[in-house]
């Protein structure tokens, strides 16, 4: 970041977008040490692919890099075979040792696409756990008691009803604190749901002799494409990072208009002030929100993709939805099906559209579903397959039927 900045300076630049700093003194006198600071992040590789919720640690740990501090990146290969239950009203189900190893690799290729790799440390927390044994797993557990962690707000609402907690869920914030004692850790980040968790490390810590722990640094869990929940597979609103230019330009062009500042706050490198300048200028007219978002749109495709990338999906989504035409090179898929005309659920879940029948007639009656540029509302509508048409679903999926790709075969 150019010249060297004061322990002041470099405070306020790690304040953007952060919910809490605990505590702010802390990180200041280890600021003033004028030691690069060791900062940590966990990822349990529960699933193979990040969306840009996930990036927000990411990108408070690009910040860190840039002001010459040590990240390390731990994959909890060993921790996401527990499963993290922040957040959870049932127990979680344990994943294989090889569906988290596969889950990792995909992990490192991501995460480079932010992080700088030759200012990353990236360990995985089998490295250390493997080698425990009973004794010493004992003597960790015994640093910490029931009655605390019952203070925990998801671990208070099962147990108040009834529902039940495994033992391991009680060990996994003693594991994650303990991945802090091991690499001594300065900072942990974290979203604002492992607040329980990253301050159980400072307790932990303390425990195993060292004397000024890690500062938790708190980050909001950025919502998702409905405006309403956080992003989330399991909601629909994400972005993946791995997912098509087109579709992620698309997908962050509909994002409400009071998202994006977040969004640009969290995701970029942009300063506070550069924000406000910004923010400024579209309250005052001076600035068209469509121009920011796209702005913002570009900046994302740029970062996990390409320059060019960005400019290709940018011209898509121009041409299809702000001159409202069709875009190149539709996809046009072969398909078998059992007579020549198709109830419409079937075609959208044929096509890859929608994961099952139900949500292809939810996709209908939402008004989501076209045909030939005609509006479908009706769950049972029966499409002709003997004739070319254009099948759109939402704002950015099309898919051209061609007769000669429908292939008819027997029950």
């Amino acid at each position: 970041m150019g010249k060297k900045l004061t322990p002041e300076e470099q405070l306020k630049i790690m304040k953007k977008g952060v919910i809490e700093i605990i505590n702010e003194e802390e990180l200041l006198e280890k600021l003033k040490e004028g030691r690069p600071l060791t900062v940590k992040a966990g990822f349990d590789p529960t699933a193979p692919d990040l969306h840009l919720g996930h990036t927000v640690l990411l990108q408070k740990l690009r910040t860190f890099q840039q002001l010459g501090h040590k990240v390390y990146f731990i994959i909890g290969d060993f921790t996401a075979m527990i499963g993290d239950p922040t957040g959870k009203d049932k127990t979680r189900p344990p994943l294989s040792k090889e569906q988290v190893l596969e889950n990792a690799k995909t992990y490192k290729e991501q995460v480079f696409k932010i992080l700088d790799p030759e200012k990353t440390e990236i360990v995985f927390n089998s490295e250390w756990f493997s080698k425990m044994n009973t004794e010493e797993l004992i003597k960790l557990t015994a640093k910490y008691t029931v009655a605390r962690m019952l203070e925990r707000e998801d671990f208070k609402k099962r147990f108040k009803e009834n529902r039940p907690i495994a033992i391991h869920e009680f060990i996994y914030p003693l594991l994650q604190a303990y991945d802090s004692v091991v690499l001594k850790a300065d900072v942990e980040l974290g979203g604002s749901d492992q607040r329980f968790n990253i301050l159980i490390g400072r307790d932990i810590q303390k425990e195993f002799g060292i004397e000024k722990p890690q500062v938790a640094i708190l980050l909001p869990l950025l919502v998702g494409l409905d405006g309403e929940r956080k992003m989330s597979k399991s909601y629909g609103n994400y972005v993946g990072i791995k997912e098509p230019p087109e579709e992620m330009f698309g997908k962050i062009m509909s994002i409400p208009d009071s998202l994006m500042w977040d969004y640009w706050a969290l995701l970029t490198d942009l300063t506070e002030e550069e924000i406000e300048e910004m923010k400024d200028g579209v309250e005052k007219n001076r600035l068209h929100p469509r121009d920011i978002k796209m702005k913002l749109a570009f900046y994302i495709v740029e970062r996990f993709h390409s320059k060019e990338d960005a400019e290709r999906a940018k011209e898509h989504f121009e041409k299809v939805f702000s001159r409202k035409q069709l875009p190149d090179n539709i996809p046009e898929p072969k398909l078998e099906v059992n007579s020549d005309e198709i109830l419409l659920p079937d075609l959208i879940l044929k096509v890859g559209y929608a994961p099952s029948k139900s949500e292809g007639r939810r996709l209908i009656k939402s008004g989501a579903v076209k045909i030939n540029g005609e509006k479908i509302l009706d769950i049972n509508y029966k499409v002709k397959l003997d004739r070319e048409f254009i099948l759109q679903v939402g704002k950015r999926k099309f898919a051209k039927i061609k007769p000669e790709n429908v292939k008819v075969v027997e029950n």
